[in-house]
């Protein structure tokens, strides 16, 4: 088990992965006191079977410089290789702004490939690669050095067996056709928007059943100051205020904090100093807002209108397309879409792209009465009418 500790080390190991056609990627990191992730250590490996074609990188070296890797990211003729990349490749956007490309995600990919909904590493490595993976060290503090010799092995094997693992998906893809559609869904993994929250949009996430234009920019300017604060303190935004206390914040409108002290939601230490000041100045600030100048309220779904018997339709056919292509159903469309199908909704992911193909064109089809579906024993068939 090979750790790197000096740029120098870690330069010399990117440029032979350089020479190959793909590398191997998983991160170890903290996030339960932070806002963003601690990272701690770093496993790459490349095709091969020599000791040093698997390593560890120690970020948290003395002198350590993650620029080689960087560099390495960016040389678009290797591959990337993660599973269930996006917590990895926030660290990477945000602290090396560099998103890895070409990348490739084996969890997207077993999914498009029959392997069930996220199926986990574990679960791959066992079927794929006929490998058992020690989950002991799961949940140990990454942060501590000097790492033991079991955590060493569970964090190298999350990178060995995924060569095995990339290279039987990626034949797998290219054996169906399907290797455009999982480029389809890395789109959104590499696109840097996704991983970085501007706090004036932060409010967007919450879940708000008050319509009123004055409501939500008050909300607004509540999850701003909060996003705001826990960034630049480095905390999780849960330490500054929940989400309940943040919409009960927004009902009771305190003026001064007399009036903050009777929130009940609110944790102690926002009941004083910075943070309380920051809530009664947002408060002010979204009560000052301009009526032109109010966030738009959020198009409202209208579920009323459900067609109870099309959506139940829509989940058969659904099951039968996802069974028939051999992909996770959830992976092209979620039962939040299906209602929405039946609500009236013509446009979504799941009319776009490959799922358009599976499922979109005859969920469309289903729903203009132009098929019928029919069932004999555990086989669903398409009928044109």
């Amino acid at each position: 088990m090979t750790t790197l500790t000096t740029t120098e080390e870690l330069a010399n190991f990117c440029a032979r992965a350089a020479k190959a056609p793909y590398v191997t990627v998983d991160t170890e990191f903290l996030r339960e006191r932070t806002y963003y992730s601690k990272l701690c250590l770093i496993q790459l490996a490349f095709p091969g079977d020599g000791e040093t074609d698997a390593v560890l990188v120690d970020p948290l070296a003395n002198g350590m410089d993650l620029a080689p890797l960087y560099d390495l990211y960016r040389d678009t003729g290797v591959v990337k290789v993660f599973h269930a990349a996006r917590q990895d490749l926030e660290i990477f956007a945000i602290e090396g702004n560099t998103i890895p490309a070409p990348l490739f995600d084996t969890q997207v990919a077993a999914m498009v490939c029959g392997f069930g909904e996220q199926v986990g590493y574990e679960t791959l490595a066992r079927k794929v690669a006929k490998a058992q993976i020690d989950k002991s060290s799961r949940f140990t503090d990454w942060s501590r050095r000097p790492l033991s010799d079991a955590q060493k092995s569970y964090a190298l094997a999350d990178v060995t067996h995924l060569r095995v693992i990339y290279e039987y998906l990626a034949a797998e893809l290219v054996k169906t056709g399907r290797t455009p559609w999982v480029e389809e869904e890395m789109d959104v993994l590499r696109d840097f928007g996704t991983y970085r929250v501007e706090p004036q949009d932060a409010w967007k996430r919450l879940k708000m059943r008050n319509p009123s234009p004055r409501y939500i920019g008050i909300a607004r300017e509540l999850a701003a100051f909060r996003e705001e604060y826990a960034q630049t303190n480095n905390v999780p935004r849960t330490r500054v205020y929940k989400d309940d206390a943040l919409l009960e914040l927004t009902a009771l409108k305190p003026k001064d904090l007399n009036e903050l002290g009777k929130a009940r939601l609110l944790l102690r230490d926002a009941r004083k100093g910075p943070i309380a000041d920051g809530i009664i100045a947002a408060i002010a600030a979204g009560q000052a807002v301009g009526r032109d100048d109010l966030p738009k309220v959020p198009n409202q779904k209208n579920r009323d209108q459900i067609n109870a018997a099309l959506a139940d339709l829509l989940r058969v056919l659904l099951k039968a397309k996802a069974e028939g292509a051999g992909v996770a159903s959830k992976l092209i469309a979620t039962a939040s879409d299906l209602d929405d199908i039946a609500s009236g909704t013509r446009d979504g992911d799941w009319a776009k792209g490959w799922r358009k193909e599976v499922f979109g064109t005859d969920a469309l089809r289903l729903c203009e009465g132009e098929i019928a579906l029919a069932c004999k024993g555990h086989t669903v068939r398409i009928i044109d009418l």
